[in-house]
């Protein structure tokens, strides 16, 4: 393949890793290097989990290869590509062997090592081609899945990437996550799927924008449009948002459903509905149809993020150097110096806002547990306002356990959530820019066990069969002599009808006066149990509550001490850094930044044929 442009800009990029003692960044170059010099193109599809991205290979290769389902997760990359015949193999190795999540200050650093040797056809494995993908996501220890197709799409060297769910949800770190992103080293085109039932998350918007410094050529692709009426609210708002960010990608609108039903009835206006066609033309014609663009333009900007990362401790070298000598030195310590006496002041104030934030935690901790039993003992009032301790005391006592419980978890939990608040707002008022200054469930200690003490029943006096036979006996005797003494002045004897039935009368009314007598007494004793048993849960679970908020504010005052501490180290050991510069000899300061200025310039020259081999992207066509 005779010489171009292109590849001598990333052989220049190779040399400038070797002069600057980045073998492990000129190995991955070269790899790339060879990758851009074959035949084939390379589309990476990224994708958040359940956006539909293996189901769109599916449906622009026609049938199911790429495993999908609601139980099912890509794990490693499936690439496809095209065959004679189906054939599919299992690589083994490392599913993430070229580069790390494109970060500028990163950028190849950590993939340092990572190799991509040949394997021989001996160590790949044959699998069947309707299983591979599913069988290369279960098992461990797999790079990728390969899997060629007799397709027309594939026939032209078009190759497609399937890759694990990228963490469109914000997570980039993950496993999975920074297998799909290293690909993206490896891509001449990206295509990022996203289901039309919602618009760009910030995620996906970022994952965008750190695709286009690696590959400058990225569509997005809106999946299920068949799931959402009004899927074409959702297309232009997507777009709206891309051009508001500066992110120029072109936008289709798919429907893999539509599409695998169209291929399965061979049904014309089915397979346009679906948006394939669009998509397929844009595979065909602006990638396949300009594939020395996107390998011009992958080049620049792999080239474009190399020098970044070569110049970047150059031009802070050349910095430190023009700083003048002893002078500029001398103002830096006494920069560091004043930041040491300002943390100084700072940690004193975290302390402060701590102890504030403590106190009020305490006091309102203390009002919600007293409210919340209040209200239970108010309930319990109005039960026992009609209920019979003698008939419903267990079923009250379930119900009293079970409601200081949940008192208890509520509480609890919201201590908790207190507390895990003022850890993010003391680590944002101590380094806003770190986030890893504290780690809130590493300080939140276990919330007070709240365990209660059995409930015991009041002394409840029970009417005995001879207790209401007395009473009734009284009442009658009563009634009898009363009704009977009025009657003898009418001539009647003492014991007559009337004074009998007047004794009966008074008699039952005794009994029934004596029961709801007993009733009451039986009640306010029952009330007064629940509120001695509220009472000691109060002060019990309080004095936990109390304990457990005291413990968590020394480990959060003695993290607070010590983030002070590791700062305060920092800064000195920055300004003894200085120091020994300020000491150290200044005879080849000159010529140190000749040099490095020479390097400098040199880098930003490969820098500027690199921009000019990657210009801005376009929504449509790859004119370059």
């Amino acid at each position: 393949m005779k010489a171009t442009p292109w590849l001598d800009v990333l052989d220049e990029a190779i040399r400038s890793c070797a002069v600057h003692d980045r073998t492990d960044l000129g190995r991955l170059l070269r790899a790339r290097r060879a990758e851009l010099a074959g035949p084939k193109i390379r589309v990476v599809v990224l994708g958040g989990s359940g956006q539909g991205k293996s189901q769109l290979l599916n449906g622009l290769l026609g049938s199911t290869v790429c495993a999908v389902g609601d139980d099912l997760t890509t794990t490693v990359p499936t690439v496809v590509e095209y065959a004679p015949s189906p054939v599919a193999r299992l690589v083994p190795g490392d599913p993430a062997p070229l580069l790390e999540p494109v970060l500028r200050d990163s950028l190849l650093l950590e993939a340092s090592g990572h190799d991509t040797p040949a394997l021989t056809s001996a160590e790949r494995e044959p699998v069947p081609v309707e299983s591979a993908s599913a069988e290369g996501n279960r098992r461990n220890g797999i790079a990728r899945v390969e899997i060629g197709l007799p397709r027309k799409l594939l026939e032209s060297g078009l190759t497609l990437i399937d890759t694990p769910p990228c963490g469109t949800d914000g997570d980039h770190h993950g496993d999975h996550a920074r297998a799909a992103l290293s690909t993206v080293s490896q891509a001449d085109a990206v295509l990022l799927a996203s289901d039309a039932t919602r618009s760009f998350s910030p995620a996906e918007l970022d994952i965008v924008e750190r695709a286009l410094t690696v590959c400058p050529t990225v569509a997005v692709v809106l999946t299920k449009t068949d799931l959402v009426p009004g899927w074409q609210r959702v297309v232009a708002h997507n777009r709206a948002r891309l051009e508001r960010r500066g992110l120029p990608v072109t936008v289709f609108p798919v429907s893999s459903a539509l599409r695998l039903l169209a291929a399965r009835t061979n049904d014309t206006g089915l397979n346009d509905e679906s948006g394939f066609p669009a998509l397929i033309s844009y595979l065909h014609h602006e990638l396949m149809g300009n594939a020395d663009v996107l390998r011009r333009r992958c080049a620049g900007a792999l080239t474009r993020l190399t020098v970044d990362t070569l110049v970047e401790p150059l031009r802070e070298r050349l910095n430190d150097l023009k700083q003048g000598g002893d002078g500029g030195l001398v103002a830096r310590y006494r920069r560091l110096t004043s930041r040491l006496e300002q943390l100084q002041r700072e940690s004193a104030r975290w302390q402060t806002m701590l102890s504030d934030e403590v106190a009020d935690l305490t006091a309102d901790l203390d009002y919600d547990l007293r409210d919340r039993t209040r209200r239970i003992l108010r309930e319990a009032d109005e039960y026992f306002e009609v209920a019979d301790p003698a008939k419903d005391w267990p079923e009250f006592e379930e119900w009293l356990r079970e409601n200081l419980r949940a008192a208890a978890e509520a509480n609890s939990g919201w201590l908790l959530d207190r507390f895990e608040w003022i850890t993010r707002k003391l680590a944002n008022a101590i380094s806003p820019r770190r986030d890893d200054v504290f780690a809130p469930d590493s300080v939140l200690s276990d919330p007070p066990a709240g365990e209660l003490d059995k409930l015991g029943a009041p002394n409840v006096e029970r009417f005995t069969v001879g207790q209401k036979l007395f009473v009734g006996m009284r009442g009658s005797y009563s009634g009898l002599l009363m009704f009977g003494l009025a009657t003898t002045l009418a001539g009647m004897s003492l014991i007559n009808p009337i004074s009998i039935g007047a004794g009966v009368a008074f008699g039952a009314k005794s009994v029934l006066d004596e029961r709801s007598t007993r009733l009451k007494r039986r009640q306010a004793a029952a009330k007064t149990a629940a509120q001695r048993y509220v009472d000691d849960f109060f002060l019990a679970y309080g004095k936990e509550s109390k304990d457990t908020v005291r413990l968590i504010h020394r480990e959060l005052r003695d993290r607070c001490t010590a983030v002070a501490h590791e700062l305060r180290t920092e800064i000195s050991d920055a300004a003894q850094r200085v120091k020994q510069a300020i000491e150290a000899e200044a005879a080849e300061r000159n010529t140190a930044v000749r040099k490095v200025a020479t390097r400098v310039e040199e880098l930003e020259l490969l820098r500027r044929r690199a921009d000019a081999l990657a210009p801005q992207p376009v929504p449509r066509g790859l004119t370059a």
